[in-house]
């Protein structure tokens, strides 16, 4: 199961908003994600307007990034052909943005709120009230109310976020970057010994791997809701990954040789945090996100931007 997401800041992309605006556009949009490519003739038909209309809104939702085109031989000569982009686009303000001090930028990101995914039972997604969706059921991560999510689970697969580029907007020079989120394997039950390889990647860049050691369920989580099974995963590890000029660490420790500049962060308006379980790890254990509401930490995935002005 693979879904695109978009996250959108309004204040930042009125392009967006604009494609979203009208219901002709939308209706061009649902028409693309149900039947996948159609030309301008076959839009037209299917929606009973005219070909100048379909082709001047068509032009706005490319250029809101809505939708992709390509060109492909038709009988006579060519004909371009439109795909819709993003299965789901999330419109959200950029609360939980806060500058820690002068020189560091934070952004807090609720474990829910992945802007792609694809994911491998056993796998489930819960709030501190409850079960979201079904058990096991990769589909369920597509769910509305994943965005409650404070604890999510799979085997294989990734979870992917698009944090804002703060420092790009406020032209400010990153000098490092940090992730710290709250990890653990995954098993049926718990196993403290159940050794999982979780890779982390930044912008399609594969960062480094850490083995987590187990599941643990050893004693419940101290922000772990009392209504989830003793025998379920209670918490994790914080660990906080750092990008750095020089290398990748993990609490400390280097682990890999990839640096701020293999990540290309001033080229774009995004920051992509990928985790995940490789379907040719050597440990491929699973893994549990815990954020607020679970785990030993009642926190959500952070970003932290150290910076100095150009």
């Amino acid at each position: 199961m693979s879904r695109n997401f978009l996250l959108v800041d309004p204040e930042e992309r009125p392009d967006v908003l604009r494609g979203l605006a009208s219901p002709v556009r939308v209706k061009m949009l649902k028409a693309l994600h149900l039947r996948g490519g159609l030309n301008v003739n076959d839009m037209a038909g299917l929606l009973e307007l005219p070909q100048s209309t379909v082709s001047s809104n068509l032009q706005i939702l490319e250029e809101a990034g809505l939708i992709r085109t390509e060109t492909q031989k038709a009988r006579k000569g060519n004909q371009k052909i439109c795909y819709a982009v993003y299965d789901e686009v999330l419109v959200m303000f950029k609360e939980g943005v806060a500058a820690t001090r002068p020189d560091t930028i934070e952004v807090a990101m609720p474990v829910g709120l992945y802007t792609s995914c694809e994911v491998s039972a056993p796998c489930g997604l819960c709030s501190s009230e409850g079960i979201i969706g079904l058990l096991d059921v990769p589909d369920t991560f597509l769910d509305p109310g994943r965005m409650r999510a404070g604890l999510m689970w799979f085997t294989r697969g990734f979870i992917e976020y698009q944090f804002p580029n703060n420092a790009k907007l406020s032209q400010t020079e990153i000098h490092s970057m940090e992730f710290s989120m709250e990890l653990s394997s995954e098993v049926p039950g718990t196993a403290s010994n159940w050794p999982s390889d979780i890779t982390v990647a930044v912008n399609h860049k594969d960062i480094g791997t850490w083995t987590s050691p187990g599941d643990f369920g050893d004693q419940r989580g101290v922000y772990t809701p009392d209504w989830w099974m003793l025998k379920g995963s209670q918490y994790g590890k914080l660990k906080t990954w750092r990008i750095s000029r020089d290398g990748t660490y993990v609490d400390g420790v280097k682990i890999s040789p990839v640096s701020l500049k293999d990540l290309d962060i001033d080229a774009h308006h995004s920051i992509r945090l990928r985790i995940g379980v490789k379907n040719d790890a050597r440990n491929p254990g699973g893994v549990n996100v815990f954020g607020r509401g679970f785990g030993n930490y009642d926190q959500d995935i952070v970003l932290r931007l150290e910076t100095k002005v150009r």
